[in-house]
């Protein structure tokens, strides 16, 4: 696994309004940690946007982890969603984010949308797994 090493977007992939330095940069540069399971996605989206593999295999919880994670550099990700959360505040062991990333691959618009689970261990959030839905508008 690599990492891509590319200018910092002015703009937080995430689509949250705010600077990438101040939002998901600060996670993925290892300036700080996600306080709750919706910054954790967030990060992790802006990380898959950004080619940074080493976060994104970082974050995985250990008991879920894949042996080896390649992203695909023909992915252009065009945008994320949140769509809901529940618990996965700065109190909480688990919580779960809903959310929609659209992504184009070969000139063709695609939707992942899922429904990830998350877990706080040793401090730390984690992505743990998630259930994908079919592709639908929203």
């Amino acid at each position: 696994m690599k990492t891509k090493t590319t200018a910092a977007p002015a703009a937080c992939p995430c689509g949250s309004g705010a600077a990438y330095l101040d939002c998901c940069g600060r996670f993925i540069a290892g300036a700080a940690l996600p306080d709750t399971a919706e910054q954790l996605m967030r990060s992790r989206y802006s990380a898959y946007t950004l080619c940074e593999e080493d976060y994104v295999r970082a974050t995985w919880h250990p008991s879920t982890r894949p042996p080896d994670l390649q992203a695909d550099p023909k992915v252009q990700w065009l945008g994320l969603k949140i769509i809901t959360t529940e618990a996965g505040g700065p109190a909480d062991v688990r919580g779960l984010v809903e959310f929609v990333a659209r992504y184009k691959l070969g000139g063709r618009a695609h939707r992942l949308h899922e429904r990830s689970r998350f877990a706080r261990h040793q401090g730390r959030w984690y992505y743990v797994d998630g259930d994908l839905s079919p592709e639908r508008d929203h």
